[in-house]
């Protein structure tokens, strides 16, 4: 028994640890034999061939992007994948350039309360929606999942007016403040893997006295912390990447108040001939590779949960 679920209430544990042995996993040899059966030779290759065209084709513009960041202003654009002249200055340059520090620290900040409030209430809303049976909980589920299909642009200048009145423009409060209440998806989400959960460990635990929070707290959040993190983490990259949002609610702010997305078509703008800029591109190919990390050594950590959390998001029980 993990160190997590130690403080579940007897029964609760006694039930999950019954489920747990009745399960059995095929080992991994044995699933690998069923999902890829021997197939000829030239079907392999032709798939093989496929695979490594498209792996290359998505890998390009990244590849496009280090070359860039390592020419002079001249070369940036000449479609080249091996730099003629070799700049590694551009990398030291780029923090005298622009306040790339600034702008990465405010979005590390506003993509961490995004991704951890939305993850939050979302769970919340979510497990409500699995474990209480009520009048009406399907037709106000549908009502939750029917707000996905209003565009962004329908809500996009009410949702400014009510943070107008509320005197929140040019702060950081708008990027996250709406993920306190949830969003459509992730419920959606959170809820089918609740579904999945036994529902003898909840009953179990209500017997031994447990509060509704504590069904939530103590057994349903453990037992989903790969579900969780998927949210965290389409959170999380949705914030980091949210160019529209920051241009609307800081544009009026200061340029160290930048997130790294509009700090970097702040920095197109900066270095474009026609502002009275000189072209020097390669500061901006520099701050658009450094400001994509994050993103991979997120990714890097959490795909473990990630590929785990997407292959139980079918489960319901």
């Amino acid at each position: 028994m993990s160190s997590s679920l130690r403080q579940l209430p007897p029964a609760a544990e006694s039930i999950l640890e019954n489920e747990t042995h009745a399960v059995t996993v095929p080992s991994r040899s044995r699933w690998r034999r069923a999902v890829s059966q021997p197939k000829s030779l030239a079907v392999r290759i032709v798939l093989a061939v496929i695979l490594i065209g498209f792996g290359l084709l998505f890998l390009y513009p990244f590849v496009w992007l280090l070359a860039a960041s390592f020419k002079p202003r001249g070369e940036v654009f000449d479609n080249s994948l091996i730099p003629k002249t070799f700049i590694p200055e551009n990398y030291i340059e780029v923090w005298n350039q622009l306040p790339l520090l600034s702008w990465m620290w405010n979005s590390i900040a506003i993509a961490l309360l995004a991704a951890g409030t939305v993850a939050i209430s979302s769970s919340i809303v979510a497990f409500g929606f699995a474990y209480f049976k009520f009048p009406g909980r399907g037709l106000l589920f549908g009502l939750v999942l029917a707000t996905m299909m209003l565009p962004g642009a329908v809500t996009m200048i009410p949702i400014y007016l009510i943070w107008k009145e509320t005197g929140m423009l040019g702060t950081w409060v708008p990027l996250w403040g709406m993920n306190l209440f949830g969003s459509a998806f992730y419920i959606f989400l959170q809820r089918q893997f609740f579904l999945g959960l036994p529902r003898e460990l909840f009953e179990a635990a209500r017997l031994d006295g447990a509060s509704y929070w504590g069904l939530f707290w103590r057994i349903a959040m453990p037992l989903s912390i790969p579900s969780f993190i998927i949210v965290f983490l389409f959170e999380f990259q949705a914030s980091w990447n949210n160019l529209q949002a920051a241009l609307i609610y800081l544009n009026a702010g200061s340029v160290d108040e930048f997130t790294a997305p509009l700090g970097i078509a702040y920095a197109m703008t900066k270095y474009s001939p026609t502002a009275g800029g000189h072209g020097d591109y390669q500061y901006v190919m520099v701050a658009s590779l450094i400001v994509t990390l994050p993103m991979l050594i997120l990714f890097a950590f959490g795909q473990r949960y990630f590929i785990e959390g997407v292959a139980t998001q079918g489960r319901k029980g």
